[in-house]
């Protein structure tokens, strides 16, 4: 989850993130104009670049950094003046993390690959909108009304790293438990949009593997708990465990290699990719 429970700084589920900045804020009401000048609902615009409506709210209002694939599919439907991709390097988000956390972020931010197995919630890259606020209210103490703002604008911020057009693209791999999904956190509306939000992303991101650990598991190699693995551009990698509002960034040879064998085993357990996208579908069909 690295950082991500309710006040840490990864963004499973909590806070000390960064902040939406001016620049988010103005980026979005620009959208916002130009689509309504173009006669689109967010509907409609989320349709024809590629996105949920969820997504386009979130970029308009100043939550969410905009994916550069949603840059430019929004940019032969808003008018082609190449204004919003070149505005688009300009983006910025206040720091505000975890201190704990922060040397991870700077690895995850320039990963070449990512791991990550995680029992406890939905990790913070894969999170909706609606499942990052559910999740961040759900665990004591309640954070007040900016602050959880904060917390949610800067987890959707972090999900640019998923884009398929970085150079280059970062390859990731998610391991979720099962009932992580099934336990429809923040209600069956919450769920049904996150069902739709995987599955849109599994189907459309090439650099995201998906794969759930089924409920029932003789075997399991995950029964410590969730890990983190990240691999440097220098092809080093590193390793992050998290508790109770803590969280190691771990770098020793002899751990890291011990979390490798871990999450070797962890992939060969869970569902593959394919029958992962199945029952994902199932469950949302099922809602």
């Amino acid at each position: 989850m690295a950082g991500e429970s309710t006040d840490c700084g990864t963004g499973t589920s909590g806070g000390g993130e960064p902040e939406a900045s001016d620049s988010l804020r103005t980026f979005g009401a620009v959208v916002q104009a130009l689509r309504e000048h173009a006669g689109l609902s967010r509907e409609e615009f989320g349709t024809l670049v590629g996105f949920s409506k969820h997504t386009v709210a979130s970029v308009e209002q100043g939550r969410r950094m905009p994916d550069p694939d949603f840059v430019e599919g929004a940019e032969p439907h808003l008018g082609n003046t190449g204004a919003l991709r070149a505005a688009a390097p300009h983006l910025s988000r206040k720091a505000g993390l975890a201190s704990w956390f922060r040397q991870w972020a700077r690895l995850e931010a320039a990963a070449i690959s990512l791991y990550t197995y995680e029992c406890r919630v939905v990790p913070g890259l894969l999170q909706t909108e609606a499942y990052a606020r559910a999740v961040s209210l759900n665990v004591p103490p309640m954070p007040d009304p900016e602050e959880l703002e904060q917390r949610i604008a800067a987890r959707l911020a972090r999900q640019q790293l998923l884009a398929v057009t970085r150079k280059p693209p970062t390859a990731f791999s998610f391991i979720v438990e099962q009932a992580v999904l099934e336990r429809c956190t923040g209600g069956e509306e919450v769920t049904r949009e996150l069902l739709d939000h995987l599955v849109e992303l599994v189907e459309r991101n090439w650099n995201v593997e998906v794969q759930v650990m089924p409920t029932r598991r003789v075997s399991h190699a995950g029964l410590d708990g969730p890990l983190q693995l990240a691999e440097a551009p220098e092809h080093r990698w590193f390793g992050y465990s998290e508790g109770q509002k803590n969280g190691r960034l771990i770098a020793d040879l002899k751990e890291i290699s011990v979390l490798q064998q871990r999450y070797a085993k962890l992939r060969s357990q869970a569902l593959s990719p394919e029958e992962s996208l199945g029952l994902l579908k199932r469950m949302r069909g099922a809602l």
